[in-house]
């Protein structure tokens, strides 16, 4: 599958593959957010949009365009504005995005990388047949609370999905029995967990050097055998943008 970036005679937004990372995660107690392998293939999955200069907003709670003031820091360009008012900061998309038929283009905001006061929102644009850009919009939260962007810190997450996949989904609820082995596998997990858990509070048990179970991280079942219903990702090789860095620790 392709996912191609036309460039519109300037330089384009500079992406690259989401890293694991994560500022925060860093500072957990022993990296503990790490631990989280749903977390790290979240922040893996697609390509961050970088800032292209340094700036900072600041909204005074107004519903005009003029409400936002952006101080600018460090050049770069496209300077962000208040294009649509009512607390709204936009991001302009330097790039027309093409995927291949039957395939969108979801934007939002960096996975797992909060920032105070300040709303990243969600989009999903028909890339497999429109001749547009787009932006990338953020609401603001809080008054005067001043919001710095850092260039080369992402504003922007994308990947592709399928809004007919969606469409064919049927939702249901079933009783846990009804799966073959589910409900003694769950029962068996939950049972373990629960010891483990007891277990962290007597010193020198093994769930104590052990700190976390990792059967999910190993995509071990219960049994402790590796599941071979579906294939298991620890990490993805996300592609890097020709001539870019993969950002990637």
């Amino acid at each position: 599958m392709k996912l191609i970036s036309y460039t519109l005679g300037f330089p384009p937004t500079q992406l690259r593959p989401g890293p694991a990372q994560r500022p925060w995660m860093d500072q957990t107690s022993d990296r503990f957010a790490y631990r989280c392998l749903p977390l790290n293939i979240a922040n893996q999955y697609g390509w961050e949009m970088l800032c292209p200069c340094t700036f900072e907003a600041t909204w005074d709670g107004g519903k005009s365009a003029d409400a936002i003031v952006v101080d600018i820091l460090e050049e770069g360009w496209p300077h962000p504005t208040s294009h649509f008012g009512n607390g709204v900061l936009t991001f302009h998309v330097n790039q027309i995005f093409r995927t291949e038929p039957g395939t969108q283009l979801m934007t939002t905001g960096p996975m797992n990388h909060p920032k105070d006061g300040i709303y990243a929102l969600s989009g999903i644009i028909e890339t497999d047949w429109s001749h547009y850009s787009f932006t990338m919009n953020w609401v603001m939260t809080r008054a005067y609370h001043p919001v710095r962007f850092y260039k080369g810190e992402p504003f922007a997450h994308i990947f592709p999905v399928n809004l007919s996949a969606i469409e064919q989904i049927t939702p249901e609820y079933a009783p846990y029995e009804t799966e073959a082995d589910l409900k003694p596998s769950y029962e068996a997990w939950q049972a373990s967990r629960n010891a483990f858990n007891k277990a962290l509070d007597v010193p020198g048990s093994q769930a104590r050097k052990d700190k976390w179970q990792k059967s999910y991280f190993q995509g071990l079942g219960p049994d402790g055998k590796p599941t071979t219903k579906a294939q298991h990702w620890t990490k993805l090789d996300v592609q890097p943008w020709p001539g870019t860095k993969t950002g990637k620790k």
